[in-house]
């Protein structure tokens, strides 16, 4: 579903993603953890080209993402991102916020497109919130009309950026049984996290980058049980302790 061959990126000097391959498979969760600057939110933001490459390949369901001739409007539609500050437009309510995409970019009926999210918001606790703004809706509320957003447009892939790391501590939760729900579907996914009990219960391989680079690939009973690197030894030895 998704391949990601000997890819670099720098910025300037910096080398922010060194020779990274990595494949994740339909169907199935992968997450991204690491220390801050270890490049896992460029590499999240290569797979739907918010961030170039410099030089290897990144193919999503047989697209290549990076060729010019490549339609990438098209393949962001297909592909759901979800960012760490929501994103949402304040101008608009909740449904008007999940329907913009569907009637604009795919061309949805506008009933359809309000059935759909009304469904959507449904299903993510948040059928009584259709018609508020964002600033009438805490920062879990928010995130979940921003999952509900990129679920709208059907994507094949989605995607998250530190999806909670905005959110105070009691509103994590919420936010993270919505991608339960998904998970548990068979949606294929990639998420960037610093929740390690969330890593670990629900993700089907641990990704630990660190210094621009993947520094092992394991299932999270083994990575966090017993990591091969000193690298990760140490990273966990912080993140689980404190």
């Amino acid at each position: 579903m998704i391949q990601i061959k000997q890819v670099n990126k720098n910025y300037g000097s910096n080398n922010v993603l060194q020779d990274i391959n990595l494949e994740v498979p339909e169907s199935h969760v992968y997450a991204l953890i690491g220390p801050s600057g270890a490049g896992k939110s460029t590499l999240i933001r290569s797979i739907n080209a918010l961030e170039n490459i410099q030089s290897g390949e990144i193919i999503v369901d047989g697209t290549s993402v990076h060729d010019k001739r490549t339609n990438i409007n098209k393949l962001r539609s297909d592909i759901g991102f979800v960012f760490q500050s929501f994103n949402l437009y304040p101008h608009l309510t909740a449904l008007e916020n999940v329907t913009i995409a569907p009637k604009q970019v795919k061309r949805i009926p506008k009933d359809q497109a309000v059935e759909d999210a009304k469904k959507l918001l449904t299903s993510l606790g948040l059928g009584d919130k259709c018609n508020s703004f964002p600033g009438q809706l805490s920062g879990g509320q928010q995130q979940r009309v921003a999952i509900a957003r990129a679920l709208a447009m059907n994507p094949t892939v989605m995607l998250f950026d530190e999806p909670t790391s905005a959110l105070d501590p009691e509103m994590v939760k919420e936010v993270l049984d919505a991608i339960r729900g998904l998970a548990s579907s068979g949606m294929t996914m990639v998420v960037v996290t610093h929740e390690m009990g969330f890593a670990r219960e629900i993700c089907d391989q641990i990704v630990f980058m660190a210094d621009g680079k993947i520094v092992e690939i394991a299932p999270p009973e083994h990575f966090f049980s017993n990591p091969e690197t000193e690298r990760a030894k140490d990273f966990l030895s912080k993140v689980l302790n404190h």
